[in-house]
């Protein structure tokens, strides 16, 4: 099994268009989605799960459907973590939260606080969240111990920047699933998905289940996985 799985969840808009309903339906029927994607990652024991929930780029979709999205943040915070809790799954906020509201903000670290001592999978929910600023923010806190004389610049290694990226000592990406049958990375863990296998599901996410992951991983075992080297 890959210790690390991460997941574009991409498709709810066209769900809901497909049914005649607004965009914001196909986000709320998503957060069924997490519910199974969650309980299947803990059932299969894996280390880590990913999910990409809203990148920083998404601030610029219509101010309805941002503020929508939002008010189903903070929703799914009160209904879920309890049970996350429950089920001993630690949950973290990946992302530049300081653009949320500070009720948001609130809620977000009682959610990590609660369940930060919980040793089953590790649940990432990306959320403003940008690869290129996971890297750049990493950089910059390398920059200021260098300022300060508390690190040398031939001292910075892969190793040390990866341990400053928001996924700090987590597994790397083994496995990243992108759902509605669109093929790019969409700027996610870009230097944790490194040498990630690719897996492009042409279901959309509202509909990704059980079997559809479990498709996924049988994928994901029959590859060839050389990190550069030869078979």
């Amino acid at each position: 099994m890959p210790q690390h799985v991460a997941i574009i969840m991409d498709g709810n808009g066209r769900w809901a268009k497909e049914k005649g309903k607004l965009r914001l339906v196909g986000h709320k029927n998503g957060v069924q989605a997490v519910r199974k994607a969650v309980t299947f990652a803990a059932q299969h024991h894996i280390r880590s799960l990913t999910l990409y929930a809203f990148s920083s780029e998404n601030w610029s979709r219509p101010e309805s459907e941002v503020s929508g999205l939002m008010d189903l943040f903070m929703l799914a915070l009160n209904r879920e973590v309890g049970k996350l809790h429950k089920n001993n799954i630690k949950l973290r906020i990946l992302g530049d939260i300081g653009q949320f509201s500070r009720s948001l903000q609130a809620k977000i670290s009682e959610a990590e606080a609660l369940t930060a001592e919980n040793s089953g999978l590790i649940l990432n929910i990306a959320a403003n969240y940008g690869g290129q600023w996971d890297i750049v923010q990493a950089a910059q806190a390398l920059a200021k111990q260098v300022k300060c004389g508390q690190l040398q610049p031939d001292q910075i290694t892969p190793a040390l920047l990866q341990q400053h990226l928001v996924t700090e000592r987590q597994a790397p990406v083994d496995l990243l699933i992108r759902t509605s049958g669109e093929q790019r990375i969409s700027n996610f863990l870009l230097w944790q998905a490194a040498y990630a296998e690719f897996y492009f599901s042409p279901v959309l996410w509202p509909d990704f289940d059980e079997h559809a992951f479990a498709e996924a991983i049988i994928a994901f075992q029959a590859r060839d996985r050389r990190f550069g080297a030869t078979d």
